[in-house]
């Protein structure tokens, strides 16, 4: 195995300088505007489905929605948790999280569809997790090794969407 070969003298002058660029280091390979760019329209989606899950939530009726209510509210905690990290990213990467709701639904991968009827309501909750998960697996193949803390986190939120995709698959089963 090869010997590690940071110079610690030039790793401490490099901390030293452009110390107002905060977590982004000479490592950071990136392109830090594009990075910001995707984050803020990873933050509109969490933010739609936060909206259309807490809907959902509050519209839900009928003889099985009880259940079903319980799971729209824990995914728009998740959301708008998933929602928190992305915004905490982009400050970190010296960026301004936008969440501007005059550009919120064009900035969204996914949409906020009403739905009517309970299951209408599920299944726009499945397409929706459906779109971030494939979004969210191309933003991970685009990332590379570039910025592996922004790929973790989209990683992270990936595979909640894919359990949340999973949640709204298996309610589906049980409406018929």
């Amino acid at each position: 195995m090869d010997k590690f070969l940071t110079d610690v003298k030039k790793l401490r002058d490099n901390a030293r300088k452009n110390m107002d660029k905060g977590s982004v280091t000479e490592g950071y390979k990136a392109d830090v505007k594009q990075v910001l760019k995707v984050l803020n329209d990873v933050l509109a989606t969490e933010l739609v489905c936060v909206l259309r899950y807490k809907r959902h939530y509050y519209m839900a009726q009928g003889i099985s929605s009880d259940s079903v209510k319980a799971e729209f509210l824990q995914h728009a905690n998740e959301e708008q948790q998933h929602a928190d990290w992305v915004a905490e990213r982009i400050t970190q990467l010296g960026g301004d999280p936008d969440f501007s709701p005059s550009t919120l639904a064009d900035r969204a991968h996914s949409e906020y569809v009403e739905g009517k009827t309970l299951v209408d309501m599920i299944k726009e909750d499945l397409i929706a997790e459906r779109i971030a998960i494939q979004s969210y697996s191309e933003i991970i193949r685009w990332l590379g090794d570039s910025d592996p803390t922004t790929k973790i986190l989209i990683e992270q939120i990936n595979k909640m969407e894919e359990e949340h995709a999973n949640d709204m698959l298996d309610l589906l089963a049980k409406m018929g």
